[in-house]
């Protein structure tokens, strides 16, 4: 991004503030009873400002200046009271707004989390994980700070400087216009700055999002970062992101400090004015002096307004920039909801076909034309070269992704007729890409089944041969693994995730590259297992070790998205084929 002057062209600004400020309301209004005790509170401060300065006057002009003490104790008992009856009711605006304002963005953050869980797994494809966790945190956090201060000092701003107008015309019109005079200036400096602060609120709140992904990215992926030995890369990357950050924030920040320098100029010129024309007038005896100390007062009072309402502008602008990126994903598209007349699936058996089934991610086809089908308990490999659809074909049959054209059935019933939970209950999948949660052992098996008892975690964790290796740890089956399983090996992590599906005990078992990142001493020794665990159930596995599917009753051959071979292992090296070729070396594909 340039350092230089911002792009006027209204792009980066906000695209519909009023409808997003319309959004945040919403979810203030659902404390309106609160609210109303606030907004009680703030008329009750304003009120009290206002009427400090009057009671001023009335001190000077009837007791002061003529030298008559009788009754200044009681307007000063007045005004001792007017000023903690102002700072009680401004320390209860202050606390409801505060509790208000939590919940609202507690609401909005639940919102966008269930939201996200919604979602298909198309649009996480599409956005990096910082990104998201920067929506999550840092934009939320931007609306939060500006309804615990913003939203309660427009509305007092808005009454102190209704009420300060309305008292400054009743004391003394000609001063009243005397103090207006600066107004012109000020709305001109105000459009010169604000126009500028809104681009780069917007600016930094997008780059403070791109920063939060590569350090997202980098912090997840410094294995590879290592043994490529590309720190030099991503230290550039990094440096790059944090200097549009810092230009965007230091622009965002000078432009928006002039706000207050701009004002304070115009405060003195204001006392200025007031000063010398107030004089001039106090000779000719057309005010009191009382009159002009009160209207020094509420000068100061016409112009602390406008100064907070400048502020708060810039203040709002941010938390729009930031809650219009939280309201962007709210608007996105859920995950296709179920038919009315969905089913559920009963007593499943593994029974799955495809029947010319097509699928493109964007504009080029990954699968086209793909039929066959899995009687139940049979064991399918998908084998092929990279890119050739393996792992698009189990996408599709857990319904992460629609198909393009064409039909999947299980148990005979369309899946887009099935709900898809039940869809998902009866399946489990392994992945290459192992994921653990943060906690232990223990509470990550049962992840496949979270009503199953100690006993029966521990006796999935035996047949995915896992139950050695975890009794070795310090505290066994009850040791807390980091996120994502640091501090045990990636073999045990996908033991671990072995595990869990059997634990799932489902009919339809995916294993995608499930043993790829164990070795062959422990893939020898898990074999034996998974043949075990894949008996009576229907099993998909996608895999390049020719001693992983060499017993799989039908071998799916694909390349380029369309099925080329098919056949039992023996079936398709007699043919000398695709496959034939594919084996040499002990592996099956690239």
């Amino acid at each position: 991004m340039s350092s230089g002057k911002p792009n006027h062209n209204g792009k980066k600004r906000p695209d519909d503030l009023k409808g997003t400020v319309a959004r945040i309301w919403r979810y203030l209004s659902e404390q309106k009873w609160l609210l109303t005790l606030v907004i009680i509170m703030v008329i009750a401060s304003s009120g009290f400002g206002l009427l400090g300065p009057y009671l001023t006057s009335i001190a000077i002009d009837e007791y002061l200046v003529p030298t008559e003490l009788t009754g200044l104790p009681l307007i000063l008992g007045l005004l001792i009271a007017v000023y903690i009856l102002q700072s009680a009711a401004t320390f209860f605006q202050n606390y409801w707004m505060i509790g208000i304002a939590q919940k609202t963005v507690y609401r909005m953050r639940k919102d966008l989390f269930h939201h996200l869980h919604r979602l298909p797994i198309p649009f996480f494809d599409k956005k990096t994980h910082g990104e998201l966790m920067s929506r999550l945190t840092n934009d939320i956090e931007n609306v939060s700070k500006t309804l615990n201060s913003s939203v309660i000092q427009i509305f007092a701003s808005i009454l102190t400087l209704s009420g300060t107008i309305g008292l400054m015309l009743w004391l003394s019109p000609v001063l009243t216009a005397i103090t207006f005079t600066i107004i012109p200036v000020m709305f001109m400096g105000m459009k010169w700055i604000t126009k500028r602060t809104g681009y780069y609120f917007k600016e930094q709140q997008k780059n403070l999002g791109e920063l939060n992904s590569v350090i997202e990215e980098t912090l997840s992926g410094q294995q590879i970062i290592k043994s490529f030995s590309q720190e030099k890369r991503v230290l550039k990357q990094m440096a790059d992101r944090n200097e549009e950050l810092r230009t965007s924030g230091f622009w965002s920040m000078t432009y928006s400090g002039f706000i207050p320098k701009l004002m304070n100029v115009l405060n003195n010129v204001s006392f200025l004015l007031i000063a010398a024309a107030g004089g001039w007038l106090s000779l000719k005896g057309m005010v009191s002096i009382g009159v002009i100390v009160a209207f020094i007062q509420y000068s100061r009072l016409f112009t602390r307004p406008l100064n907070d309402l400048a502020n708060q502008f810039n203040t709002i602008l941010s938390a729009v920039a930031g809650a219009e990126r939280v309201f962007s994903i709210l608007d996105e598209k859920e995950e296709q909801l179920d038919d009315d007349d969905a089913i559920q699936l009963q007593h499943v058996k593994g029974k799955v076909a495809f029947k010319d089934v097509s699928f493109s991610y964007e504009q080029d086809s990954t699968l086209s034309g793909v039929s066959f089908e899995a009687n139940p308990g049979e064991s399918i490999a998908i084998v092929g070269p990279t890119g050739a659809g393996k792992t698009t074909i189990v996408n599709l049959l857990m319904r992460f992704y629609e198909v393009t054209s064409g039909e999947i059935e299980v148990e005979g019933h369309d899946i887009t007729k099935i709900k898809r939970t039940s869809l998902r209950e009866n399946m489990a999948f392994v992945l290459q890409d192992t994921f653990l949660f943060n906690g232990t052992v223990r509470e990550n098996i049962r992840y496949g089944r979270l009503d199953a008892t100690d006993e029966e975690v521990e006796e999935a964790a035996r047949v995915a041969n896992a139950h050695s290796f975890i009794s070795r740890l310090s505290d066994g089956y009850d040791t807390i693994l980091k996120q994502d399983g640091g501090g045990i090996s990636h073999g045990q992590r996908q033991l671990l995730s072995i595990a869990r599906a059997v634990l799932a005990d489902p009919a339809i078992l995916i294993l995608d590259e499930a043993t790829s990142s164990i070795d062959t001493r422990t893939e020898i020794q898990i074999q034996k297992a998974l043949w075990s665990l894949m008996e009576g159930r229907t099993s998909f596995v996608i895999a390049h070790r020719l001693n992983t599917i060499q017993r799989a009753d039908q071998i799916i051959v694909l390349n380029s998205g369309e099925i080329i071979e098919r056949g039992n292992h023996k079936e398709l090296l007699a043919r000398g084929g695709y496959y034939a070729g594919l084996t040499l070396g002990g592996q099956v594909g690239t």
